[in-house]
């Protein structure tokens, strides 16, 4: 007995011993320092929400202070690169840069340090840069502005048929930053979905040739306003265009955060992107030494696109519903913005767009490289992240093209 119980000992020892060399111990994961460059500050709406989404993430994944570093009003110049270097410098292992202009700069920090991941917003190269710590990022907001343009169509029909038209025809203004397919894409989804319950709706946009300029932003919706706009718009990030707006008593959808606080007369609805899922996504990602999606596109279904709350004082009866119906659809992939099969809805120079090449993989000429148009629809941010249609459809009137 004596001999077996030796034996019994003997083998789980050994046993013991080689579990204990096949399994080695899972490696801790990796300790995370994110660290965030933005164009302005908490004064832009655009920026501000980026800070929003950081602080969401932080919250959500734990993080502490120490973890986070945000670093304010960097411009679209080699400064950019100066400061994630800094934040190298400063033990930051994941570094992401908010801003179109900010991508050719975060670029040449990431070629020094690939031990660092580098995460850019709305940028476009890296797909074709083939560098595995550069990550381009951005979200369908065109599902949301389209769903805005839904809550700006049933607006206009209200006031159509109360008779407070300024013209025949109901007409929109936007206020637009640069003529970058972006902006584009954002002003004429938003079209789309006021066009989707006002056939006869008509847009005009005016540029600014800023992302954040107030006085020009206010002046440009002043400017439509007086062109007989019966509601305005904005892809711009100050106050100027709601403020305008409230002056003037002009039903106007925002973006990127409500303004019904100071206008609450005139606010209906807001899109916006909510950056909260990306930051927690590849904060996890290098803590986990997962690889990070080279383009990664947020959608409603992962809480990336999202509207304010709708103001029912300003927002046309039955808004709230009628949103909520689509948002359903586009999360189940049904319903498309750029949609090419419905007869009339999408024309150019009054034919139906049944093709379509884009500039997807960005080069100095801009050369068209992709065919867009395929199942009825047009396929946006599907071949990379980043918008790339820049169409130029019927029933939008560009007041100035200088941007």
């Amino acid at each position: 007995m004596k001999k077996y119980l030796a034996l019994v000992l003997v083998l789980v020892l050994t046993v013991s011993l080689f579990a204990g060399c096949s399994a080695p111990k899972k490696e801790e994961a990796k300790q995370v320092k994110l660290g965030v460059i933005l164009l302005h500050s908490e004064n832009s709406t655009y920026d501000m929400n980026f800070i929003n989404g950081v602080m969401e993430a932080k919250k959500n994944l734990g993080l502490s202070d120490d973890q986070v570093i945000l670093v304010r009003d960097i411009p679209e110049s080699q400064e950019c690169t100066d400061a994630a270097l800094d934040l190298v410098d400063e033990g930051c292992n994941i570094i992401f840069a908010n801003s179109f202009g900010h991508e050719t700069y975060l670029l040449e920090a990431a070629k020094k340090h690939p031990e660092v991941q580098f995460c850019h917003a709305t940028g476009t190269m890296a797909h074709t840069a083939n560098l595995s710590n550069f990550h381009n990022a951005f979200a369908a907001i065109y599902e949301g502005r389209y769903l805005a343009g839904v809550a700006a169509g049933m607006k206009l029909n209200e006031i159509k048929e109360a008779g407070n038209l300024k013209g025949e025809v109901p007409l929109m203004g936007y206020v637009g930053a640069f003529t970058y397919a972006e902006v584009i894409s954002g002003y004429t989804s938003f079209y789309l979905g006021a066009k989707s319950v006002c056939p006869d709706v008509k847009m005009k946009v005016q540029f600014t040739g800023s992302w954040y300029d107030e006085k020009e932003e206010k002046s440009a919706a002043e400017s439509l306003i007086a062109a007989g706009a019966d509601l305005i718009s904005q892809h711009a990030d100050s106050m100027g265009a709601p403020t305008a707006c409230e002056n003037a008593n002009i039903p106007n959808v925002s973006y990127n955060g409500s303004t019904v606080d100071s206008c609450p007369n005139t606010f209906i609805v807001a899109s916006r992107i909510n950056w909260a899922p990306y930051f927690e996504y590849i904060v996890n990602q290098t803590k986990n030494g997962e690889k990070i999606a080279t383009d990664w596109t947020g959608t409603i279904a992962t809480g990336s696109v999202v509207l304010t709350d709708v103001n029912t004082k300003a927002a046309a009866e039955g808004t709230v519903e009628a949103l909520e119906a689509l948002k359903k659809e586009f999360t189940a992939g049904t319903k498309h913005v750029f949609d090419t099969a419905t007869e009339g809805f999408i024309t150019v120079g009054g034919e139906a767009l049944t093709t379509y090449m884009a500039d997807v993989d960005t080069d100095p000429d801009y050369k068209a490289d992709t065919e867009a148009v395929a199942d009825g629809y047009f396929h946006e941010s599907e071949k990379r992240s980043a918008p790339y249609f820049d169409v130029k459809i019927d029933g939008i009137e560009l007041v100035n093209t200088a941007f």
